[in-house]
């Protein structure tokens, strides 16, 4: 079972990046063929080559190592290192022969693409499967589990929040986006005892987040059961979808984690009181070994969830607020761990937290989480890309600028130079996100 489960994730994983790679070089390929450039090689994966074609001017192929990809443009020095051309005067077909906003173009096409990507996935589901939201009104309080995160921070059981970051919302979900989490000063007003109260969360939330949750929708669920497994020990003592639990061996519960914990810490044949219709009832149940009785949580209409179908229009525009969102959330993320209000440790991942969480989100919301987790994945890949970094698309780009203002190009020694070492560090913060990961799991 295990070596399945592996292999699930070793699939799903480069199902995705594969996804992700061919759109990115697609851009730097359609970008130069756009102004006439000779594109050498197109490959979707790294060297060895495994197979291919070639059609024109160009070799189409799979490389061994499914950890990104390139796309070879005559006359630029890229991650390939060949500098055969530099003998020779610039030829049209070339890319040192094109103006420097062409070249800008094509360096940045493939940042451009990884963002269109996400954005028609948002868009796609948003037609297809509309705006499930959780008004704020309809929240009357949030369960706080004992020695759970949300208690280390300073929430309680009844807390109604109501704002986060001095802004109030309309829908439960803005208090746990992730630009919001990412806030340098995160911030949350919660309405208890009758008066508002700012709780300042810490700045090293985000790496425990890692480990333990944090605030979902499920702390907010009454303890109200949608329905009963069919021979389980809630059939046989004639619970039913729709029934509250009131008390749970004397103590009273009033929400849907509440009952669980309170049920999976108990011994023995439990004690229920249920209110059904404005009718008490009281029942005995045994647990299942695994300390379960069969019942499942509330649905979204019984927690007051309302549901939206969006029109073409509407799903533009939600995909655009939805890639906007992602994106000001991980660029947050990124500037706290390098300003060291947080772990980089704890909090940058590498293939194998990626295929990891990539799997979580499979398992959890099929190829709804999938796409979600693709779209988030190329948001990254593409703000990943455009750091001035040498030898990423943000390097070729920041000697273009230069170019472009000094009015003369940086000579191909220094060039060279820059990519021998950009090359450097990305193997070095490969290794360390790989060995992080692995440290991570063990």
């Amino acid at each position: 079972m295990e070596l399945l489960e592996l292999t699930q994730t070793i699939l799903i994983f480069i199902g995705a990046l594969m996804i992700l790679v061919f759109i990115h070089e697609l851009g730097h390929f359609l970008a130069a063929k756009m102004f006439g450039m000779r594109v050498e090689r197109f490959s979707v994966g790294f060297p060895p080559r495994i197979w291919g074609f070639k059609r024109g001017d160009t070799d189409y192929c799979i490389g061994a190592t499914p950890l990104g990809g390139y796309v070879k443009i005559s006359g630029m020095v890229d991650e390939s290192m060949d500098t055969e051309h530099l003998a020779t005067e610039p030829q049209p077909w070339e890319y040192r022969s094109k103006p420097v906003w062409q070249r800008m173009v094509v360096i940045t096409a493939g940042v451009i693409f990884n963002m269109i990507l996400a954005f028609f996935i948002y868009v796609g589901m948003s037609w297809s499967l509309g705006k499930q939201s959780l008004p704020i009104e309809q929240v009357t309080g949030i369960y706080v589990p004992e020695g759970s995160l949300l208690e280390k921070v300073g929430f309680k059981t009844d807390d109604v929040i109501v704002g986060v970051n001095g802004n109030y919302v309309d829908v439960f979900g803005d208090l746990i986006t992730i630009s919001e989490l990412t806030s340098s000063n995160l911030s949350y007003q919660v309405l208890r005892e009758g008066m508002i109260t700012d709780l300042y969360i810490p700045s090293t939330i985000l790496d425990s987040l890692q480990k333990q949750p944090f605030l979902q929708d499920n702390n907010t669920y009454p303890s109200v059961t949608s329905g009963i497994s069919l021979g389980s020990p809630a059939e046989d003592a004639g619970l039913q979808a729709g029934d509250r639990f009131v008390e749970v061996n004397g103590e009273p519960v009033e929400y849907w984690l509440e009952l669980t914990h309170a049920i999976r810490n108990s011994e023995g044949v439990i004690e229920f009181v249920v209110e059904r219709e404005g009718q008490i009832i009281t029942m005995s149940i045994e647990p299942n070994q695994d300390r379960t009785i069969g019942i499942t949580q509330p649905s979204l209409a019984q927690v007051g969830a309302t549901f939206t179908r969006l029109s073409f229009v509407a799903s533009i525009k939600e995909g655009w607020d939805r890639v906007g969102e992602q994106t000001m959330g991980i660029i947050g993320g990124f500037s706290r761990m390098l300003s060291g209000d947080i772990s980089v440790r704890q909090n940058l991942g590498g293939p194998v937290a990626i295929a990891d969480l990539t799997k979580q989100a499979v398992d959890q919301a099929g190829w709804i989480g999938f796409w979600e987790i693709t779209a988030l994945l190329s948001i990254t890949l593409a703000i990943m890309n455009i750091l001035p970094i040498p030898a990423l698309d943000g390097g070729h780009l920041a000697f273009l600028i230069y170019e472009g203002i000094a009015r003369k190009e940086p000579s191909e020694k220094v060039k060279i130079a820059a990519q021998n070492i950009g090359f450097l560090l990305l193997v070095s913060l490969m290794v360390f996100v790989i060995f992080n990961d692995v440290s991570r799991l063990f």
